[in-house]
């Protein structure tokens, strides 16, 4: 029986395995292995999840970036040219996007309108640290939209209003460095009062504003403020509170001591995923 070689694989196959081997390989890899292999990597379903590392940037590491530029020869390329030149593979079709630090907001208008279809983003903190910030007008355009990570909780509560206003289906919420007063905790109450997952981890949330949350969010099913300043993890109120949500993280909060300084909880974005 003769041997079939995987260049002999039908195209529609090779598109379903090429789509699982991540934006690394599919860059640099996969390309230079046979024609075939090569055409179907240029399959926009291929390119529909899109995790970036998060940094691309660095003068410490050589980075996905760097790879990129010195495999296809390239002098200069910057951040955005390069997150945009990979959005683009999808045509439309990615639903999936973990964009990488040191994006402006030119990437998050590209993505607007090139990936109406998306129903998981990530914006970095340099998108959202700014007061005057496009990100809540550009909401609209991701009706689809159900789980959002946010480097930061700058523009938070323009940006919860708008999902309210366009993502019917919208379920889950991560912020990471966030502070949340009474303001933000009434806006993700009044907003999303039937949110399902919110990782608020490391943010500054005083115990009132928390007891917002926890009294007016009666669809929880996992809150994690681990490692939070403003409460503590075993005030018997807020473990009352939150019993009756299924998975409910809150080790490692402490009321504020100031006396102590700051206190960096910068924590990685990309932990885990928000499932349904």
């Amino acid at each position: 029986m003769e041997e079939r070689k995987w260049e002999d694989l039908e195209c529609h196959c090779l598109v379903n395995v090429l789509g699982r081997v991540g934006m690394e390989s599919l860059l640099l890899d996969v390309p230079f292995v046979c024609k075939s292999w090569y055409k179907a990597s240029l399959d926009p379903s291929c390119w529909k999840h899109l995790v970036f590392p998060k940094d691309l940037d660095s003068e410490r590491d050589f980075t996905l970036l760097d790879r990129f530029k010195e495999k296809y020869k390239i002098e200069n390329c910057s951040v955005d040219a390069f997150t945009k030149f990979v959005v683009g593979r999808s045509h439309g079709n990615c639903t999936g996007l973990f964009l990488p630090n040191g994006c402006t907001e030119e990437v998050a208008k590209y993505v607007a309108d090139e990936c109406p279809a998306l129903t998981a983003l990530l914006l970095p903190s340099d998108i959202l640290r700014c007061e005057s910030s496009i990100v809540p007008t550009l909401i609209g355009k991701w009706e689809h939209l159900e789980n959002l990570w946010l480097g930061s909780s700058e523009n938070l509560v323009n940006i919860i209003t708008q999902i309210s206003l366009a993502c019917n289906k919208f379920s889950g919420l991560c912020v990471s460095s966030a502070t949340i007063q009474e303001e933000e905790a009434s806006a993700i109450v009044t907003n999303l009062p039937n949110i399902k997952y919110l990782i608020l981890r490391g943010a500054w949330i005083d115990f009132e504003d928390l007891v917002i949350i926890l009294q007016g969010c009666k669809n929880l099913v996992h809150l994690d403020v681990r490692d939070c300043l403003g409460f503590d993890f075993d005030d018997e109120k807020v473990l009352e509170l939150a019993s009756n949500i299924k998975t409910f993280k809150c080790e490692g909060s402490m009321l504020v001591d100031y006396d102590d300084g700051v206190i960096d909880h910068d924590y990685d974005v990309y932990e885990g995923y928000i499932s349904s």
